[in-house]
């Protein structure tokens, strides 16, 4: 969702003033949060021209690095602001954008995400939710930003989302965007419209960090403190800041600051996170002015330090490791290729001829041992569904529970106000649902998690065995074992909204109806109402089953996909890399001793390439890290549901056990 940087263009009206470090700050010793991402590309690109230059057939470990060095162009750091209404939330993500983008939020805003990220000019991207294409504006102007922005986004213009907006993104020059910091405004947190905030919950757990904004004048109410209650369930890292200080004095600010903290222990939320006090008006004022002064006193300085800029580098120099990790181990299986090349060069033919037929064989038993693996998965998946059909089936029942008792509070307990029904089940579904959703959502990506472990260090230990097999049968160094750094995969915070089925259609009354008496009458409608309550029920409830469904067996079949292609490229670089060398001796034996140089050349420079890598975690020697983790859970965003009521067939996962073997070529 997320596009690559722009420039860094500049505007004379923007101020640019640098926060003063606190006491007790690193942030002087701190390198840019984008040195380590500048400095390891040209390592990859040395490695992967090094590797391909010594063996044109290593492609497939170039195009990893090739991906590893667009992974940190990708690297990003998501920030949700949250605060309702009148807490100062749009004041204060203009006073950190240096100018007046965002809309003020007079009256509640829509449930549509908006995305600021950096851009050299300032400029709206509007997605919709169907197949319209995306529509790019540019503004001149923050004025004309911020009016197109509140055609879209402020429910005044667009009530409802009746234009089907799914989000908008914000591209704009200000510094703090530097360095991958992406600010999203979430307008469903606290909102007045429940549903729209359990959409918002839902998004949060996909970010790095959130803000939570309140004010000094009013306190923090029940309602935040309940919402902070889900909040802290959901958001990695959560900061508070205490806005409108100004108007307080150093005693009073520091007595709100107490009450601040005590209230949220007395709830049992967090009374040790750190708040900032604040003025995001005094903040604004001051980036307009290029005040420096002002903006030191506005407490924003301070916000923008220590949690954009120190959060921001944390990632990027955790990617960086990971990054690093990532490349090294690439370069040491190329190198195992290149090592067993160099030996095999040297070998009688005789001898090279023994080793390779005992190394099929050791290839052959890793081949059933990803048979065997592949079935156990199997296994696990599908007592993995049949616990989704289970939970499917407990909140059928619940959902027909807590609707009707919805319906009931909304009419008289004697007779069934048909109008009045509908109205409450509109207000109901979505809430239920969405939040429902969450906790499913949640839920199974533990359990694929939890379930996918054992298989992952299985699969780890059947690669890791093709390779050591291969070392040791030729005599040649490999490094293995070490710390594990796993290289997560990137995706941007996805805002979804479902579309739950709320319409109510109660069935027609018979012709008899009229003729029945007031009790069975009522009666009859009420029978109806439930089976068209337990319809609707099961429309939704479907619709999450079948996301989550989706999200199984998505994952189990990346996994699968992905052990097929570790386990072909080990086989590449092993069996692979010796017989190519047989193949050639036999055809050009008076090139050996040529190609033997050309290998032993390469070797030392990959090594040291390899070298000049960061180390994976601080002050380590660099070990061979273990690889990229073979599953991640898909975000519980699924393809359209089918249309009809009845659960479909399930399919079978995409895991093509007719397939060739690896190295078998078929």
């Amino acid at each position: 969702m997320i596009s690559p940087r722009h420039s860094r263009a500049r505007r004379k009206s923007q101020p640019t003033p640098r926060p003063t470090p606190q006491p007790g700050s690193e942030q002087s010793s701190e390198p840019s949060p984008l040195a380590g991402s500048e400095r390891l590309p040209p390592i990859l690109r040395e490695i992967e021209s090094a590797l391909l230059r010594a063996d044109p057939e290593l492609e497939p470990l170039a195009a990893a690095l090739r991906e590893l060095a667009d992974r940190l162009g990708r690297g990003r750091f998501h920030l949700a602001v949250l605060g309702q209404l009148k807490r100062g939330k749009s004041t204060l993500l203009n006073a950190l954008l240096g100018e007046a983008v965002l809309p003020s939020a007079v009256v509640p805003l829509t449930a549509v995400p908006t995305f600021v990220r950096l851009g050299a000019e300032r400029r709206v991207l509007v997605r919709y939710d169907d197949e319209r294409p995306d529509e790019t504006r540019t503004a001149g102007t923050a004025e004309e930003a911020r009016t197109l922005l509140e055609r879209f986004v402020a429910e005044e213009a667009n009530p409802g989302n009746r234009l089907g907006v799914a989000s908008v993104e914000v591209d704009h020059p200000a510094e703090i965007l530097e360095g991958g910091v992406v600010l999203i405004d979430t307008p469903g947190i606290g909102s007045t419209y429940r549903h729209n905030t359990e959409v918002a919950l839902n998004f949060l757990s996909e970010c790095d960090a959130a803000l939570f904004l309140v004010s000094a004048d009013p306190p923090i109410t029940e309602v935040e403190l309940d919402f902070l209650r889900e909040v802290r369930r959901r958001v990695p890292r959560l900061f508070y800041l205490l806005n409108k200080v100004d108007y307080l004095s150093a005693d009073e600010r520091e007595a709100a600051v107490r009450f601040f903290r005590r209230t949220l222990g007395e709830a049992g939320v967090d009374q040790e996170a750190p708040v900032f006090p604040l003025s995001a008006r005094q903040g604004l004022a001051g980036r307009r002015a290029e005040d420096g002064a002002l903006w030191e006193a506005s407490g924003l300085a301070a916000i923008e330090a220590h949690l954009v800029r120190f959060l921001a580098h944390d990632k990027t120099e955790a990617l960086c490791r990971a990054v690093a990790g990532r490349a090294r181990e690439l370069a040491e299986e190329g190198l195992l290729r290149l090592r067993l090349t160099e030996r095999s060069l040297e070998l009688p033919e005789a001898d090279l001829a023994d080793r390779l037929d005992l190394l099929e064989q050791k290839l052959a038993e890793a081949r059933r041992q990803k048979e065997i693996a592949r079935d156990l998965l199997l296994g696990d998946q599908r007592r993995v569904v049949e616990r989704l059909e289970e939970q499917a089936a407990a909140l059928r029942e619940e959902a027909v529970a807590f609707l009707t008792h919805a319906v009931t509070r909304a009419g008289s307990p004697d007779r069934l106000d048909t109008p009045a029904a509908a109205k409450a089940l509109a207000e109901a579904v979505p809430g239920f649902f969405e939040r429902r959703l969450g906790e499913v959502s949640r839920t199974f990506e533990d359990r694929l998690r939890e379930l996918l472990e054992p298989h992952e260090r299985r699969a780890e230990a059947l690669i890791e065995g093709v390779y050591r097999t291969a070392a040791e049968l030729f005599d040649i160094p490999y490094r293995a074992g070490g710390e594990d750094v796993h290289l997560e995969v990137e995706h941007a915070p996805y805002w979804v909204t479902e579309k739950w089925t709320s319409t109510f259609h109660p069935l027609p009354s018979g012709l008899l109806d009229p003729l029945l008496p007031r009790q069975m009458r009522e009666a009859r409608r009420r029978r109806r109402f439930a089976e068209e309550l337990e319809a609707l029920v099961r429309r939704n409830v479907e619709n999450l089953r079948w996301a989550t469904l989706q999200n199984v067996q998505l994952t189990v079949a990346r996994f699968a996909r992905r052990l097929d292609e570790r386990l072909d490229l080990a086989v590449s670089v092993t069996d692979g890399a010796l017989r190519s060398v047989a193949v050639r001796r036999r055809e050009r034996a008076a090139e050996a001793s040529w190609q033997r140089a050309a290998v032993t050349a390469a070797i030392g420079r990959i090594e040291e390439l390899a070298e000049r890598l960061p180390p994976t975690a601080p002050d380590a020697a660099p070990p061979r890290d273990s690889p990229e983790p073979l599953h991640s859970p898909e975000p519980l965003h699924s393809p359209e549901p089918p249309d009809s009521p009845e659960p479909p067939d399930d399919p079978e996962p995409q895991m093509d056990p007719g397939g060739p073997l690896p190295g078998t070529g078929g």
